[in-house]
């Protein structure tokens, strides 16, 4: 806190609350200064030579002077790696009990005094002093880590620690949670603190709301993902290669991580990137599959009450505009913390939201952490008495502000808070909400500074094993998530819970989605959401997304266009109150309806991209290099996606665009307008008139689509007859494509269709494929592409 920050606080909160979060910010330096006692001199500490080593089913431990190093090799190939002891649990990644060691990999001597692990997919070996290297069946070196380095204090206490690793010259990174600058991590220092930044942030912001230890890196030899398991604030230093252009002498890339305390283990999966992140769900957990109506467009209206939610679905309809659900709660000027928090704005709620609902609209509630301190309130009352709430080293509730009250903080790292909040729950879905919405679960302690959270010495559960904000701070949301997922999943269990969170951390996919927070409204806010969704993605959080209108009012018709037309193809496709298509008049509302009625067409193959990424864990929106990591062009193409295996799209980046360059992965693709084939791979050049921007289809695919809107579906994008899109396949290739019918909103098991196409006598064939053979498709089919 600096002058600049009180004075913001008292102009723009008036004097009483400006000095009120003063006093906050002030309280929270003051309990740190107490609570955390000062480092103090330091000893550094690095493994020294091996002395030993003991097998053990799927690797061993490696004895070294000064530390000891634990290897384990999955039976689905991941690679465990854990320093001084450290196990794979207890981690608030893991989905459940870590994977079962490879029975067929063991630890076995090596040249010059160090050990390997030997196993069907990789070779994990250990020099005498600690390097680890990670190499393919054929010997080359997909990521070596060198010994790694601690400081203890002298005094006891935390010992930070630093993992410096190589990674090829050609190596490209991506990750490390919702990024706006990225997906491609280029040289630069990362910092790994869940942070609230200032409304408006853009591409050369950071830390944001999601960061996780997540690195995927793609090289001409492969494709790994590499884990840290430690939830401390660190920092990841990220500096990438050089080859030598024919001289043999690269440079290669290198990845530091940097941790301020916590165990030092890790887990490496290598292969495709299919497999890496059917590995990392598998390790994680499955993602949690949205219901079919959370896959159209949303709408979120923080101010106003009932009417104005009527008059924004009534403008909807009105105009031909898709809707599935409404996003309603508060601002911070007004604070209404807590899943059952004052909702005097909406006295009919229970009504309202049948009526909505009826009309194919749900109602999803924004949910704050944070508690008011109304000695009156009942929620309160009760989480005081019980001791739910965070405190500090002496036992003394932790305070902040949010809006015009003081509130405190349910720990949700304790298995009695999240019991707690599933009661608060209940009035929430009583009232007919359908989901929720986590907001400034950071958490955000003090709403007039930007990035202030509690006191780094507040005391958690930490699930039995206890620990303060510095370990706890970058779990909070994760674990406010999975109370609010399973809150919801009691209280309605034949429906799948709808939550999307602001903060989470690895494993956040289990209970939910992303949103991403508020980008800047300018053009660099289009390309920071693009580049989020696919980071996510990348990190095995495959529904998220950013609102249209971005952080403030003010938009031009174009950007704004140019913003919904990209939210039409991301997982979350959400506008809000102050950026609507009518406000820009009939030039915006036309294409802006052209743009959301081809989501709601696209609505039964987003149905099958959320199946396949809860079998799979592949996410919706996937980078161009997705099926061909090697072609070295695509690995730095950052302006266009894969929407799943049959989809590319180009979103027009920059003002005054009517044509773009799109580049192509192999293959032949179509424009799904015009039906022009383009051949890639290589770069073409398309139109993208201010009515649309260019979506190209691969030959051969087959996708789900509506024919036809049954009538009084509302918007969900699901309701009518589904019917087979299909792409001519190239002379002389095949095709196909996979299909999940929508099964409801419950826990029917769907059953996943296989189809095929192939030229044959000049036309296109398509065919199903079941265990008994080809079959005739049944239902309507539409063939594009044929010349």
């Amino acid at each position: 806190m600096d002058g600049r920050d009180l004075l913001r606080a008292v102009g723009i909160f008036g004097t009483a609350q400006g000095l009120r979060a003063a006093r906050s910010a002030w309280r929270r330096h003051r309990t740190d200064s107490v609570g955390l006692p000062a480092r103090g001199a330091e000893r550094a500490r690095v493994p020294g030579p091996a002395g030993g080593a003991e097998p053990l089913p799927g690797g061993g431990t490696v004895r070294f002077a000064r530390s000891e190093l634990r290897i384990v090799v999955t039976v689905g190939g991941a690679v465990f790696r854990g320093w001084d002891g450290a196990l794979p649990e207890p981690s608030y990644a893991l989905a459940g009990a870590p994977p079962e060691p490879d029975p067929r990999a063991g630890l076995e001597p090596d040249k010059d005094g160090g050990w390997r692990v030997v196993s069907e997919r990789l070779t994990v070996a250990v020099s005498r002093h600690g390097a680890v290297e990670i190499r393919t069946p054929g010997g080359v070196v997909l990521r070596r880590d060198l010994p790694p380095r601690w400081w203890e204090p002298v005094g006891g206490g935390p010992a930070r620690w630093v993992q410096r690793s190589e990674i090829a010259a050609d190596a490209r990174l991506f990750g490390l949670g919702g990024r706006a600058s990225g997906p491609r991590l280029r040289d630069g220092s990362y910092r790994l603190w869940n942070t609230a930044p200032r409304a408006g942030f853009g591409p050369g912001d950071g830390p944001l709301h999601i960061t996780m230890p997540v690195q995927t890196v793609v090289a001409d030899a492969g494709t790994h993902l590499a884990f840290h398991d430690n939830t401390w604030e660190g920092r990841v230093i990220v500096r990438e290669g050089e080859e030598g252009a024919g001289s043999g002498h690269d440079r290669p890339g290198t990845v530091e991580v940097r941790m301020d305390g916590g165990p030092l283990r890790s887990w490496v999966l290598v292969g495709t990137p299919a497999r890496v992140l059917s590995g990392w769900a598998q390790l994680t957990g499955a993602p949690a599959l949205p219901s079919s109506w959370a896959l159209g467009p949303q709408h979120v209206r923080r101010t106003g009450g009932e009417e104005d939610v009527r008059r924004t679905v009534e403008a909807h309809r009105d105009l031909g505009l898709p809707l599935s659900a409404v996003h309603v709660g508060s601002g911070p000027e007004d604070a209404l913390p807590g899943p059952a928090g004052d909702l005097e704005r909406f006295p009919g709620l229970p009504a309202l939201a049948k009526d909505l609902r009826e009309d194919g609209v749900r109602l999803v509630r924004a949910v704050d952490p944070a508690v008011p301190v109304v000695p009156e309130d009942a929620r309160y009352g009760h989480g005081c008495a019980a001791g739910l709430f965070v405190r500090d080293g002496r036992g003394d509730e932790v305070l902040g502000t949010a809006g015009p009250r003081g509130c405190v903080f349910p720990d949700f790292t304790d298995p009695r808070v999240r019991l707690w909040w599933d009661g608060l729950y209940g009035e929430t879905t009583a009232q007919g909400f359908s989901g929720a919405w986590l907001d400034r679960n950071e958490p955000v302690a003090c709403t007039s500074f930007d990035g202030l959270t509690l006191p780094r010495s507040s005391r958690h559960a930490l699930d039995g094993h206890g620990g303060d904000h510095r370990e706890a701070h970058n779990v909070y949301g994760l674990a406010m998530a999975r109370a609010g997922y399973e809150a919801l999943r009691r209280q309605r269990p034949e429906e799948r819970p709808y939550l999307i969170s602001r903060s989470g951390w690895a494993g956040m996919q289990r209970y939910g989605g992303a949103w991403a927070g508020d980008v800047t409204s300018g053009w660099p806010g289009l390309r920071a959401s693009l580049s989020l969704a696919l980071g996510l993605g990348l990190c095995g959080v495959p529904y998220s997304g950013t609102d249209v209108g971005g952080a403030a009012d003010g938009l031009s018709a174009e950007l704004y266009l140019r913003r919904l037309q990209l939210a039409a193809y991301l997982p979350l496709s959400r506008t809000k109150e102050s950026g609507v298509p009518w406000a820009y008049g009939p030039a915006v509302t036309t294409p802006a309806r052209a743009a959301l009625a081809e989501r709601e067409r696209l609505g039964p193959y987003f149905v099958t991209l959320a199946q396949l990424a809860r079998l799979t864990g592949a996410p919706y929106v996937r980078p161009l290099w997705w099926r061909h990591p090697a072609d070295r062009a695509l690995r730095d193409c950052e302006d266009a996606f894969l929407l799943g295996d049959a989809l590319l799209v180009a979103p027009v980046l920059e003002p005054g665009a009517d044509r773009r360059a799109v580049r192509l992965p192999r293959g032949r693709w179509y424009d799904t307008v015009s039906g022009r084939p383009y051949d890639g791979p290589g770069q073409v050049l398309v139109d993208a008139p201010l009515s649309r921007i260019p979506v190209l289809a691969r030959a051969g695919a087959v996708l789900p689509v509506l024919t036809e809107r049954s009538d009084g579906s509302g918007a969900g994008g699901t309701g009518g007859r589904v019917g087979l899109e299909v792409w001519a396949p190239a002379a002389g290739r095949r095709g196909g494509g996979l299909v999940v019918r929508d099964t409801g909103d419950g826990w029917d098991e769907p059953e996943i269709e296989r189809y095929t196409t192939r030229l044959a006598g000049g036309r296109v064939v398509v065919e199903r494929a079941t265990d008994d053979g080809a079959v005739t498709v049944e239902g309507p089919v539409r063939v594009r592409g044929q010349e």
